[in-house]
């Protein structure tokens, strides 16, 4: 049962960075609503490019990873992902840059996307792993 909820969760929150991925595909200028990224001149291309290849790399990989039996591995790249983002904002308050309520508030949703997907990874990855008949432990990824 948890194995269901923790692909359901993992599902909804890529589906969720599937839209804000594409969203900037189409229309960079979203950036701005969401992140306070001011979309100007050659500027747009690199925050088309960039942030949408963020947001829609982290959530195919954890589509995969929630829905192909055996690569529940495929959740640790947004988890790597969003974690070197907080590590970066992490930094960057560190060293004095601005942090107000939406650096927090991207803060506390990189947090919890890593927690998500490493613990989806956790417990799916487990449950590839079960018993034979006689007891003996086997692996059922492969």
């Amino acid at each position: 049962m948890i194995n269901w909820v923790m692909r359901g969760a993992v599902l909804l929150w890529a589906a969720l960075f599937a839209i804000i991925g594409l969203r900037g595909v189409f229309n960079p200028a979203s950036y701005t609503e969401s992140f306070g990224i001011i979309v100007e001149g050659v500027a747009t291309n690199t925050i088309r490019a960039d942030l949408s290849a963020f947001f829609l790399v982290s959530a195919g990989a954890a589509a995969i990873g929630a829905l192909v039996p055996g690569w529940s591995r495929a959740l640790l790249v947004p988890a790597a992902l969003y974690g070197t983002a907080l590590l970066g904002r992490l930094l960057g308050a560190m060293m004095g840059d601005m942090v107000n309520f939406a650096i927090i508030q991207a803060m506390i949703v990189e947090a919890l996307s890593v927690g998500l997907m490493i613990g989806s990874w956790w417990v799916l990855s487990r449950s590839a792993v079960g018993r034979n008949e006689s007891g003996a432990v086997t692996d059922n990824s492969v």
